[in-house]
């Protein structure tokens, strides 16, 4: 079975588009706020929605997607607490539809209401929703200001409230930045792996796992900087008084393999441990289109893992299956629900 462990609604109806305008808007003008959060979307629509995707699946040998809703869209920056409420739980809302309409092809993954300043605490009644809604994580957003870095960092105590509800919970989170407001940070160029590197970096200098020794944490895109710059991190990691690196996170973090072309899996492969790799591509996300150089798409990391003919089957096996089933306790129970 191969589980891609990171995909995001990046096709949604345009109804959830003029939804979050009109009520953006409403903050202004109180007159423009929508009257109501149904969409009026028909099962049919819902499944067209994600007919990409199942046709990705589909040609590229996937068989399952653990969906989430799109990382621009969460913007936790705009709008108000009380907006990001209300948009937080119907994009869930819309990701649990999905799911259940097509239970064979997606599993979800929330976003959390964050809002810039205010406690992570007003995030634990979704968390245990998500849960009841057989959602396998949480998307966690490090910066909620969107590119100013307001809140603190990750292994402060701030955070603990959501730490404590996943380990509750056996829910991984993945460290998930949304939109930059910031002109000098691109969002998926800059910005998203600025965020992977700077959480991992923020882990190094705390000691968060002695306080939460079961807590998972996913960091995507391939780690950001890290496996580039793996020996700087040992050493910083080993000048500061801490363990070596891998003995001291790499039991509680995972690294995804949204990295779009072979030289960058082969490094990743070779600098991570196999055990702490999982397969994700992304789809349809931050890099579309088809590479002139292989005339592949960028996003089809399948194909790049197939080319590292150093790994051996047993390691393949863990990327593409057997670490997801780890990583999210949850997914591994309800698969073996399914007979899987």
């Amino acid at each position: 079975m191969i589980i891609d462990i990171h995909g995001h609604y990046t096709t949604e109806p345009a109804a959830m588009h003029t939804f979050r305008d009109k009520q953006l808007a409403g903050i202004v003008d109180p007159n423009r706020r929508p009257t109501t959060t149904d969409l009026g979307l028909s099962d049919e629509q819902i499944i067209a929605s994600v007919e990409k995707q199942l046709t990705f699946q589909k040609d590229r040998g996937s068989d399952l997607t653990v969906f989430s809703p799109r990382a621009m869209g969460m913007a936790h920056h705009v709008g108000t607490e009380e907006t990001g409420k209300v948009w937080t739980r119907m994009s869930n809302d819309m990701i649990h539809r999905i799911c259940t309409l097509l239970p064979n092809n997606f599993i979800g993954v929330g976003q959390l209401p964050q809002y810039p300043g205010v406690s992570p605490k007003n995030c634990l009644d979704e968390i245990q929703r998500l849960y009841d809604m057989d959602f396998i994580g949480v998307n966690l957003n490090p910066d909620p200001s969107g590119g100013m870095w307001t809140d603190p960092p990750m292994i402060d105590k701030y955070w603990y409230p959501v730490y404590e509800k996943l380990v509750e919970l056996d829910m991984p989170a993945m460290i998930h930045v949304s939109g930059s407001c910031n002109p000098n940070f691109h969002h998926t160029g800059a910005h998203y792996i600025n965020g992977d590197t700077t959480v991992f970096m923020q882990l190094i200098q705390g000691n968060l796992f002695k306080d939460f020794p079961t807590l998972k944490m996913v960091i995507p895109h391939g780690g950001g900087a890290v496996p580039y710059h793996w020996g700087r991190y040992r050493g910083l990691c080993l000048n500061m008084g801490k363990p070596p690196l891998v003995e001291y996170l790499m039991k509680n973090v995972y690294f995804d393999t949204c990295v779009y072309h072979t030289p960058g899996i082969e490094l990743l492969t070779k600098v991570i441990p196999i055990d702490q790799i999982l397969f994700a591509s992304e789809m349809v996300g931050a890099v579309q289109g088809i590479d002139p150089t292989t005339g592949d798409y960028y996003d089809d990391t399948k194909k790049y893992v197939d080319q590292c003919t150093f790994l051996s089957e047993s390691e393949r096996h863990k990327i593409f299956e057997a670490n997801a089933r780890r990583c999210y306790p949850l997914l591994d129970k309800i698969l073996k629900k399914r007979g899987k």
